[in-house]
């Protein structure tokens, strides 16, 4: 049966399936799960009951329309990319780099480089370097955030306009 089908049909299907693809393997497989389908169902096929080749055509679209939805309902697939060797970095590299950091830090208004040395570098949450401080706690997240504005500005070769953070 599914032979037979194949004959009479299968080019017929496989060009409506490549022309809506635009992609001849993925036409291949809608005609074969079309043929699949329709071995599942012989019982139910025959010309009295309605138009066989218009079934299969029925089909075929149905599992292009699947495909695309299911295409469409998940993120894009982007090829790995091959893993390369981490680049070796000189010791002098992270020297030039804490160097750098270092005088931006030095560069920021005395009440921000205290948030930040209270916080990155004694590793105290917003709450202990408040208390440290004798500082709000909103204080501390607000200096915080306006210093690591002026960092970043320092840092990328910005205009060096640093700002007060009120508090």
């Amino acid at each position: 049966m599914v032979r037979t089908l194949y004959e009479q049909h299968g080019s017929a299907l496989l060009g409506y399936a490549t022309r809506v693809t635009g992609d001849r393997t993925a036409a291949e497989d809608v005609l074969q799960e079309t043929l699949l389908r329709a071995w599942r169902n012989a019982d139910s096929l025959s010309e009295a009951t309605g138009s066989i080749r218009g079934w299969l055509f029925t089909v075929a679209r149905n599992i292009m329309t699947d495909s695309a939805r299911a295409r469409a309902s998940r993120p894009h697939e982007v090829p790995e990319a091959p893993l390369a060797a981490p680049a070796e970095r000189d010791h002098a590299d992270s020297v030039v780099d804490s160097m750098v950091a270092l005088d931006a830090l030095n560069r920021l208004p005395e009440d921000q480089r205290r948030v930040l040395v209270e916080i990155y570098y004694g590793g105290r949450t917003v709450n202990e370097t408040a208390e440290r401080l004798g500082i709000p706690p909103g204080t501390v997240k607000s200096r915080t955030h306006g210093a690591m504005r002026n960092l970043r500005r320092l840092l990328v070769g910005q205009p060096a306009v640093l700002e007060e953070v009120a508090g």
